[in-house]
């Protein structure tokens, strides 16, 4: 169980985590019919490894939410992100493994997040698209943010941060 102490800290580096990621959210790489944003699946490791699923989960939404209400992102947001987040930080809770971390953010969004598309696009917002329609440009885009969060906590393991990081969440 957590206390307030820790409860505070893990909220205030979600919000923190959120407008890193809103304000990243600038950076798109367009590929087919969607945005690519990098620098959520990067947000979606990180906090998946050290917040774990729940405010890793809470994370993407609120970041979604954001980026709708300022018009940069689509619905599509929601589930790609959220899925990637939630099975990142559920993976790595249960086996204490990053690349476990990486390989579910990577299929959440990727493929889950991609399927999971397909009735928002059809039913919600009137596009015609096929089922597997978003799994390519989805995976393209979390395996990209994956590795710049693998990298950038490979240099947090070499540096003590990664564990420092751990004991203080």
């Amino acid at each position: 169980m957590m206390n307030n102490d820790q409860a505070i800290k893990r909220l205030a580096v979600s919000g923190m985590l959120t407008a890193l990621a809103v304000a990243l959210s600038g950076f798109s790489i367009p590929i087919g019919a969607s945005r690519c944003f990098p620098a959520q699946h990067l947000v979606n490791v990180i906090a998946g490894v050290f917040l774990g699923p729940v405010y890793g989960t809470g994370i993407a939404f609120c970041t979604s939410l954001a980026r709708n209400i300022m018009g940069t992102g689509s619905l599509l947001a929601f589930p790609g992100s959220m899925v990637g987040a939630f099975l990142c930080g559920i993976l790595f809770r249960k086996t204490g493994k990053l690349a476990a971390a990486y390989a579910g953010e990577m299929a959440g969004t990727g493929i889950l997040g991609g399927l999971l598309c397909y009735p928002v696009a059809a039913w919600i917002m009137g596009k015609e698209v096929a089922l597997f329609f978003y799994v390519i440009p989805f995976l393209m885009s979390t395996v990209c943010g994956t590795v710049i969060a693998a990298v950038l906590i490979g240099i947090m393991k070499q540096s003590g941060a990664f564990y420092r990081l751990k004991e203080l969440l």
